[in-house]
């Protein structure tokens, strides 16, 4: 008589299995696109299985989206915390790339959280900010006396930290959670070492150089809406920047331009159009100014300060529209992505061949990361510094790039 068979036995850990495959298909995908089936697929459960785990997508969405941030704090705290900056910022790369395919969803896709979650977010978040910069305080002994004396609401004085070590420290995790972002391939103990020699010298850098004033950019203006279909675009962008494409509805842009939302489809078949549109404003306005501001440059170390000053003061002038292009992009259809993805690569060639002629010691795929680790630093030291534009705040996170790649 045959014995029955045996069920297999349920992994301890399909929870965390199930936590790693959503994290990789949301960060692929974005929240909307992706589905609970394509992430019960990745695991090799059924969707039923997957919803005895979560109720629903949005509660598997938001404990992903918490996921790296715990997994930081987590590995900080077991480090000293007399730690010096390249004993935490070491922990951190480690877990940055060890998690790279899954980790990235609070940069841009944590917009998709409930107010409260959201800010239960950035208040972690700020904690491991608050961690690193205690780390460069200590490593840097003249940010104790830049401290500032601010009066407390009762009007007693107290010391605040240096708003220059905050800002270091947050590009400095935005250069390392750069990996994140891309599939650059490149070996995880290499892509280690670029990283966190990166974060590194970040907050050695001095966000008071002139290195940033001392490249003045002028970039092509964003065009002025002179048609419909040129204000139904420009109505969108903010709209899709605060509150995320997908719950953007047509009848929001309409109001925002003054029609009927039936009018619309006049000018776009659907709102993917629109996208799709502001993506390839965006490509156009950054390759126009990257090609005016390498204008007859001819020494390389000249040309990666030109396209940094250049990438931080578009970042800063066209905000909205970086963030539309940067977040929005892997929830279109794989041929529509095509011409984006294409303008991206080429962008970063540039970079790429400039930043290998000033540092031949750089294999390409380390020169390709450094590259994205100094968008990463943007990214984080604009949010610091609230998107304020200003040149001093150009000039700041331009030396902080700089810093990043290599050339101080």
């Amino acid at each position: 008589m045959n014995a029955a068979p045996i069920a297999a036995a349920r992994p301890r850990n399909r929870r965390q299995l199930i936590l790693e495959a959503a994290g990789r298909v949301f960060s692929e995908r974005g929240y909307h696109a992706a589905s609970m089936e394509e992430i019960a697929a990745g695991v090799g459960i059924s969707a039923a299985a997957l919803y005895r785990h979560f109720p629903n997508k949005y509660a598997l969405f938001a404990e992903c989206a918490n996921v790296m941030v715990d997994r930081l704090a987590a590995v900080l705290g077991e480090v000293s915390s007399e730690a010096g900056p390249a004993e935490v910022l070491g922990a951190v790369t480690r877990v940055a790339v060890a998690h790279r395919a899954s980790g990235g969803l609070y940069r841009w896709e944590a917009r998709y959280l409930d107010h409260e979650d959201r800010r239960l977010l950035r208040v972690k978040f700020a904690r491991v900010v608050g961690r690193v910069t205690e780390a460069v305080r200590r490593s840097h002994p003249a940010d104790e006396a830049v401290r500032q004396d601010r009066p407390s609401p009762g009007g007693v004085r107290q010391d605040c930290p240096s708003p220059d070590a905050e800002l270091r420290a947050a590009a400095a995790l935005g250069a390392i959670g750069s990996i994140t972002t891309h599939h650059v391939s490149i070996a995880q103990r290499r892509a280690e070492e670029v990283l966190l020699a990166s974060a590194l010298r970040v907050i050695a850098t001095d966000p008071a150089a002139t290195v940033g004033r001392a490249h003045s950019v002028e970039l092509p203006a964003q065009p002025v809406p002179r048609t419909r279909r040129a204000e139904i675009l420009a109505a969108a962008v903010p709209l899709f920047a605060r509150d995320g494409f997908a719950k953007v509805t047509n009848g929001q842009i309409a109001e925002a331009v003054g029609l009927v939302p039936s009018a619309l489809y006049r000018h776009y078949p659907n709102k993917r159009d629109i996208l799709v549109a502001a993506c390839l404003q965006a490509a156009g306005l950054l390759a126009q100014a990257v090609d005016r501001s390498l204008d007859g440059v001819t020494d390389p170390h000249d040309a990666v300060v030109a396209l940094a000053a250049t990438y931080v003061a578009y970042s800063f002038e066209h905000t909205a529209l970086t963030s539309v292009a940067e977040a929005e992009v892997v929830g279109l259809p794989a041929d529509l992505q095509e011409p984006l993805i294409r303008a991206q690569r080429d962008h970063i060639a540039v970079w790429e061949q400039q930043l290998c002629l000033l540092r031949p010691e750089l294999a390409p795929r380390s020169a390709r990361v450094l590259v994205h680790a100094g968008f990463g630093v943007v990214v984080e030291a604009g949010r610091r510094l609230r998107w304020r534009d200003t040149p001093e705040h150009r000039s700041a996170v331009t030396a902080l790039v700089v810093g990043a790649l290599g050339l101080g």
